[in-house]
């Protein structure tokens, strides 16, 4: 107990994906692409994770997106990882070319 406060043990995991999409070719000014990235950040953010646009920032016809995600148990950050997955991949604005995942334990550096 530290501070009057009970001090758990539990692990810890993170995970991570990051997403290569290929944005439609009316996407050619830095505002066109913008108003196809916003919206899937937004509703990768109600998965309650990180969500950010990392690469490609000087493409207009290209994105990179990541999420990050902590939980107690790797079965919850896989659940979360695959809903954003699904959600990206079910845009039909976008097309997903492909995926990047990682997950992160206690035991890793």
């Amino acid at each position: 107990m530290r501070g009057g406060l009970a001090v758990s043990s539990g692990a810890m995991f993170t995970g991570t994906a990051v997403f290569d999409l290929l944005l439609p070719g009316d996407s050619r000014s830095l505002k066109a692409k913008r108003s196809y990235v916003r919206p899937i950040v937004a509703a990768l953010r109600r998965f309650e994770v990180s969500a950010a646009e990392v690469g490609a920032l000087d493409l207009h016809g290209r994105a990179q997106l990541a999420v990050a995600v902590v939980a107690a148990e790797t079965a919850h950050v896989r659940e979360v990882l695959d809903s954003c997955e699904r959600l990206v991949a079910g845009r039909p604005e976008v097309e997903l070319l492909s995926v990047r995942r990682r997950l992160y334990g206690a035991d890793d550096d």
